[in-house]
């Protein structure tokens, strides 16, 4: 009888460089590759254990001075819009939302640079040419979406908004989104993440991860102003609850050592499951265990339904 043995992935922890969060800090990451054949399983399972992915790498904060950040997700079913944010809904309910294969396109990079330019321009990503911008979007292992707002007026449509999910086992992952700048007032941001919210109740998918919660950071903020958002802290995902309970300087303590932090952490069974025999099922004690180049904008059809 041949066993197969769990994934067993080689994590690694990044030089300790500037937190692009808290002023005066300084981040580190715990990293692992996600490839081969198991990437989507690796994918799903670290996910729900505060990894996030970049391209072909999941990675969780494991900073030596600091423990501030918080992996965060909304539930789905609990989840009911404030006013303001049933505003937002009612200002945007002329977009169209397009889902599509993970390809990138010189209309995308365009509306990128923009958003960069005007909100982001001392950040990380601010340099990132068109190349990097599609190996963002392209290389992924996994199952991912391009979703794109647009406002159409007659044969004239203008992309306002994009953002790259990945379709996880039990959730849609926001990995990335922008939107157009000089639309500030209409709330882009908030409504992408509506609208994720009502694709994943419509899907009946119960969460919606949004990355990092940072208590402290003004960029992290509005994370903080969803309803039924839980956060993953010590292990397990428990309900935010109020916002200002939390304090960048209460958090300023250190992770446990990264040997231990590996030994916590939960990898996929990827045992293969024996099928039925034409008798029936077996007893439950019996059972196994269980970079490309930019191409142009197409034609644009109808809003995809197949994610």
């Amino acid at each position: 009888m041949r066993h197969t043995l769990p994934i067993a992935p080689q994590f690694y922890v990044t030089a300790p460089q500037t937190c692009p969060y808290l002023e005066g800090r300084m981040e580190r990451k715990l990293f692992t590759s996600l490839q081969g054949n198991h990437a989507e399983q690796l994918n799903n399972s670290l996910s729900k254990q505060g990894f996030r992915r970049s391209q072909n790498v999941l990675y969780r904060p494991s900073c030596a001075e600091c423990s501030a950040c918080f992996s965060a997700r909304i539930r789905v079913g609990d989840f009911a819009p404030s006013r303001s944010q049933n505003r937002t809904i009612r200002r945007n309910s002329s977009l169209v939302r397009e889902a599509m294969s993970p390809w990138a396109t010189e209309e995308q990079y365009a509306l990128f640079r923009a958003y960069l330019d005007s909100r982001h321009a001392d950040g990380g990503m601010a340099d990132m040419d068109i190349f990097e911008f599609a190996a963002m979007i392209e290389e992924t292992p996994v199952r991912s979406r391009v979703v794109e707002y647009t406002s159409r007026k007659g044969d004239d449509i203008t992309l306002r908004a994009v953002c790259l999910t990945d379709v996880l086992d039990d959730g849609l992952s926001m990995v990335y989104s922008f939107y157009d700048p000089e639309m500030a007032g209409r709330s882009l941001g908030t409504y992408v993440i509506l609208d994720h919210i009502r694709i994943a109740r419509d899907a009946g998918i119960p969460y919606v991860y949004l990355g990092y919660w940072v208590p402290g950071s003004a960029k992290m903020t509005y994370k903080a102003n969803f309803a039924a958002v839980e956060i993953y802290s010590d292990g397990e995902w428990k309900d935010l609850g109020d916002p200002k309970q939390y304090s960048p300087d209460l958090d300023r303590t250190a992770c446990e050592p990264v040997a231990e932090q590996v030994a916590r952490i939960s990898l996929p069974d990827t045992r293969p499951v024996r099928p039925e025999s034409p008798r029936g099922p077996k007893p439950a004690a019996q059972q196994p265990g269980s970079r490309k180049a930019m191409r142009p904008r197409s034609g644009r059809g109808g809003q995809a339904s197949n994610w």
